[in-house]
């Protein structure tokens, strides 16, 4: 099976996600794709092109990093499964709203042409503010599974979701057989 992991500007996440990237390649052929935001920007979390690299390094395998890059996904079958990890807020309202202008909306779109799954892992610091209304279309949506996620700061920050990142394989694997993985609040 080949997954896509595609990953989102939520860079405070990254050294909890890429050692998950490392386990799903023990089970998958792991494809990396890369926004345009987690591709370009340097972060107090490190250097895009350091992302970039260790995503390939883990993987075995170039990263897609275009619109263009990205649209084969679907007419091609490339993918199984596609694991968006972090998914940013911005990147949640993009889906909800069908735009496909990124390398991650547009794996997204061209992969679910094949009616196959798309499993997010939210990242984002208005969850339960801006972002809500996007979560909730998306959860009602077909071929649409989620990480069980959580704030993870209430008092500091209380609309703040981030997903359980050491359960995307598990999530994976129920949105492989076509079901939400329980419970998805935490």
């Amino acid at each position: 099976m080949t997954i896509g992991f595609a990953l989102c500007g939520s860079f405070c996440t990254y050294s909890r996600v890429f050692p998950v990237m490392e386990r799903l390649t023990a089970l998958y052929n792991v494809i990396p794709i890369f926004s345009d935001t987690s591709r370009t920007v340097d972060s107090r979390f490190g250097a895009a092109a350091e992302h970039l690299r260790l995503a390939e390094k883990i993987c075995g395998q170039t990263a897609i990093v275009s619109v263009a890059g990205a649209e084969p996904i679907g007419p091609k079958k490339l993918l199984d499964a596609l694991v968006i990890a972090p998914c940013t807020g911005n990147t949640l309202a993009k889906l909800a709203h069908g735009i496909a202008d990124t390398p991650v909306t547009m794996a997204t779109k061209s992969h679910l042409r094949n009616g196959r799954p798309v499993l997010i892992a939210v990242s984002t610091n208005d969850g339960l503010a801006g972002a809500a209304e996007n979560i909730g279309r998306l959860l009602v949506r077909k071929h649409y599974y989620f990480v069980p996620f959580g704030q993870d700061d209430p008092a500091g920050k209380p609309a703040s979701l981030v997903a359980d990142f050491d359960s995307i394989p598990e999530a994976l694997q129920e949105a492989l057989n076509r079901r939400q993985i329980q419970p998805i609040l935490i």
